[in-house]
């Protein structure tokens, strides 16, 4: 199955991407997150695996791509308190080019036991409030 958010933020595309890109900062803008730190690979580069404490306990994720040229990059869960399987995440800033405006997607595709819920939890506990969290930000 999978999630999908996305907004418009009043910042341009390349400000609001060179914030977002930083695999290491989820913990500055995702509410919820208490401690974001890599533990292997570096920030920002493909393979890096980031540590995650949050609502019930501890995440690892892996950055799969990252595109600077299409401001866009993967990741997915290694370990995770929810009940996910297979998840695979994508974020990307586009360029609204009438208004000079940030859009950002965000989606998620997983399989789960319930997969109703999860999509009900991803998409109101994780991007709803992260895009929010962006908007305050910008």
């Amino acid at each position: 199955m999978s999630a999908y958010a996305s907004t418009v933020i009043n910042a341009s595309a390349d400000e609001v991407w060179e914030y977002l890109r930083d695999f290491g900062n989820l913990a500055e803008w995702l509410p919820g997150i208490t401690g974001c730190e890599i533990e292997d690979g570096g920030d920002s580069r493909p393979g890096a695996v980031r540590r995650l404490e949050g609502p019930g306990g501890t995440f690892r994720e892996r950055l799969l791509t990252l595109d600077d040229a299409s401001r866009s990059a993967t990741y997915g869960i290694l370990e995770s308190p929810l009940p996910v399987r297979d998840h695979r995440a994508f974020y990307r800033v586009a360029p609204v080019t009438d208004s000079g405006r940030a859009f950002v997607e965000w989606s998620a595709t997983f399989e789960a036991d319930d997969v109703a819920k999860m999509e009900e939890f991803v998409v109101g506990q994780v991007f709803a409030p992260g895009l929010a969290s962006l908007h305050r930000r910008f």
